[in-house]
């Protein structure tokens, strides 16, 4: 099958029935939980819903309990007049947690929401067992060339709207493998996804939100969480080499590299990146 025909039949319906929590005052958050035993939380990178995990999680739910959600502000969760700090939504995290009664829970971060991961783990050690960084946003020195790479897509938001965005970012972010194999049918299918999930204002809130929070990569060799960054070898922000010197920052951090992937290499391989992220999961309790 191919990639276009893939994303064309992906289910981005909401559970009509599905309970919301609430995390705190005038906050409630869309959720989805499948599968039982030890839990792994899948953060959204502003341009993902929580049904958009479903295909690529599902080896993950038969032997653990895979949780999503929509962040506040996004999706299917609470609007608010005002875009959550990283500080409210790292509190969303722990209150959705609290609320499923799950005191640890590994953590998988996408491209801009490994930020969030990383204030998570630092905030709160005590309920993070693991991090998995996927296409992370940080560098040796500092976060600056993300941070522009964001801004060129918030003027392109802002100027032109979200099909002008795709149009941008779609080469950017996928890799060269992907796009030569799914050719126009792929372009097309992730579309059709991109823009079922994203409106202007919570993309553009999004995106203003990311050019906040501190850079500094002294803060990566604060946490104390086992850690694994996975990246494409054509991920658009850090070498191979460069992801292996990132995970050196971190007490406990090592990098797998995903071959013909780009930033968001779960899109390229989703069996694979499952695999990647059991088999971590098994070398860290082993050592619990």
């Amino acid at each position: 099958m191919s990639v276009g025909e893939e994303q064309e039949q992906q289910d981005l319906s909401y559970r009509e029935d599905a309970p919301r929590v609430r995390t705190r005052d005038g906050v409630e958050l869309y959720y989805e939980s499948s599968g039982d035993g030890t839990a792994v939380t899948f953060l959204n990178n502003f341009f993902l819903t929580s049904p958009f995990w479903r295909e690529y999680t599902a080896d993950l739910a038969q032997s653990n309990r895979v949780v999503t959600y929509d962040m506040a502000n996004h999706g299917a969760s609470s609007q608010l007049p005002e875009e959550p700090t990283w500080e409210e939504h790292a509190a969303d995290v722990i209150g959705l947690l609290d609320s499923l009664g799950i005191e640890s829970t590994y953590l998988v971060g996408t491209s801009a929401s490994t930020q969030l991961a990383r204030d998570v783990a630092l905030a709160h050690p005590d309920r993070v067992r693991g991090l998995v960084l996927a296409g992370p946003v940080f560098g040796l020195r500092g976060m600056r060339r993300h941070r522009q790479l964001n801004r060129s897509w918030l003027l392109t938001l802002r100027a032109e709207g979200l099909a002008a965005l795709y149009n941008q970012i779609y080469p950017e972010v996928i890799s060269g493998e992907m796009n030569e194999e799914g050719g126009t049918p792929g372009f097309l299918g992730l579309r059709e996804s991109f823009m079922a999930m994203n409106t202007v204002e919570d993309l553009a809130n999004g995106l203003t939100l990311v050019q906040q929070g501190d850079t500094s990569s002294e803060l990566l060799s604060r946490i104390e969480a086992p850690t694994l960054i996975v990246l494409g070898d054509d991920d658009i922000l850090l070498s191979p080499g460069r992801g292996h010197d990132l995970a050196a920052l971190f007490l406990n951090g090592r990098c797998e590299i995903m071959p013909n992937a780009g930033h968001v290499p779960f899109l390229d391989d989703p069996e694979g990146f499952q695999t990647i992220i059991r088999k971590f999961m098994e070398e860290v309790d082993s050592h619990v």
